[in-house]
């Protein structure tokens, strides 16, 4: 990863964003990290994205914080204004946040679809929109976007979580050849089971120690912004990049955590 670029990231306040956002930075990116859990508005869920930006200036690189609700079209293109006022620049934009509502679909009330629909595809495409024609003019960039196998295996209870998922691979596709050649746009579909805060406290008795560790995705990342621009449209695996030698072998987030006394 080039140094003194800026990487803005969604969902940071845990897990794979967290990781990421603290990674960015050691690799010399500059982080502007949304969340919607904040110091002053924490959800039940371990982590601020307070705490993220702290571990980000913990690696001698700039970062910001904020507190943003994703169904709000109004707040992401402030966060995307505040960025540039920071920053000047975003080189890398990561679409990590999502919610994944459990439970069969019928029975719900329609506004849990409309909600897994605005988190999971219609934010990702409002930051694309405030971000994008900027990185084009700025000479280019790169959108991650984080999917998951389950756009290829649905299961019972998932599939608000399965369709937006498939929505934003095809997203992902249409959006590289519109944005083509200046700003690649690939996705990275989820194919292990990663170990992430919410996952333990949302499933407390489940062992996980057997998970992959978060920073496998920072691999995957670091992969693609190496890669060239015309390297878009792609929906990359972690098995895919690992068989041939790109990411490094299997992790296990127990080893990790180990390690640190955890």
């Amino acid at each position: 990863m080039p140094s003194h670029n800026v990487a803005l990231i969604t969902g940071a306040s845990r897990g794979i964003g967290k990781q990421l956002a603290v990674d960015f930075a050691r690799r010399g990116y500059d982080v502007a990290c949304l969340a919607r859990s904040t110091a002053a508005s924490p959800s039940k869920l371990p982590g601020t994205v307070d705490e993220t930006v702290e571990l980000v200036r913990q690696q001698g690189r700039r970062a910001f914080g904020l507190g943003c609700d994703l169904q709000s079209e109004e707040q992401l293109n402030a966060a995307v204004e505040q960025t540039y006022a920071e920053f000047g620049r975003v080189d890398v934009l990561i679409n990590n946040a999502a919610i994944a509502i459990p439970g069969p679909t019928l029975p719900q009330p329609l506004r849990k679809w409309r909600l897994a629909v605005e988190i999971n595809i219609n934010a990702p495409l409002a930051l694309m929109k405030a971000v994008c024609p900027r990185m084009a003019a700025g000479g280019g960039g790169r959108v991650i976007n984080m999917s998951s196998v389950a756009a290829v295996t649905p299961e019972f209870g998932r599939a608000s979580y399965t369709v937006t998922k498939v929505a934003l691979e095809s997203l992902t596709q249409c959006l590289a050849y519109e944005l083509a050649p200046t700003v690649a746009v690939n996705a990275v579909r989820i194919d292990v089971p990663i170990w992430t805060e919410g996952f333990v406290f949302t499933l407390p008795g489940m062992d996980t120690s057997d998970f992959e560790d978060p920073v496998i995705m920072t691999d995957v990342c670091d992969w693609l912004c190496r890669q060239p621009l015309d390297y878009t449209g792609q929906i990359v695996t972690i098995a895919a990049l690992r068989a041939q030698g790109s990411v490094r072998p299997r992790t296990r987030a127990g080893d990790r955590r180990a390690d640190r006394g955890a």
